[in-house]
């Protein structure tokens, strides 16, 4: 197996941790519940299940936000591929002939939606960077065209180590 040269750790900024979540969630339900309550004793019972739901979907928004924390995105290049391996609840691998990779950035097709990042090659394509702002997409997307270079071109790769910007959040 050849070893990279350059090698981009990609990982979502996760701010809230579990313990924050769960104090999140303890310090919504509390009042939400002690209301809903107080409503049901009070005769209004239909309060109660919809403050049920409404507690549901928060810890369902939660847990799903939190899952966010495993995803990880690993890109090598070398004199002879770029790698991609990404982990999303599975891992899945891609790999490209350097020679012939392109890297694009995809416009979006409305103002809502965001760009794409995508590296390319016979036909086959992966989205890097997903969960990267505009402007560190951009920022990537112009170190790889450096490292990769065009359609039918390899540069030869810089001895500088491996960029550490675009390393994000902690675990």
């Amino acid at each position: 197996m050849l070893t990279a040269a350059h090698h981009f750790h990609l990982v979502p900024n996760c701010s809230l941790s579990p313990r924050g979540a769960r104090l999140f969630f303890i310090a919504v339900c509390v009042p939400t519940f002690g209301i809903a309550g107080a409503a049901t004793v009070l005769g209004f019972w239909p309060i109660l299940p919809f403050a049920g739901a409404e507690i549901a979907l928060l810890g369902w928004a939660l847990y799903t936000n939190m899952q966010r924390r495993f995803e990880h995105e690993n890109i090598d290049v070398s004199e002879t591929q770029v790698v991609i391996e990404y982990s999303r609840g599975e891992t899945k691998r891609f790999v490209f002939p350097r020679h012939w990779a392109r890297v694009k950035i995809r416009r979006p097709k409305s103002p809502l939606q965001r760009s794409q990042l995508v590296i390319e090659s016979h036909g086959r394509s992966c989205e890097v960077g997903e969960f990267l702002s505009e402007e560190e997409r951009q920022r990537l997307a112009a170190e790889l065209r450096r490292l990769i270079g065009g359609t039918n071109q390899s540069p030869a790769l810089p001895d500088d180590g491996s960029p550490e910007q675009f390393s994000r959040g902690h675990r």
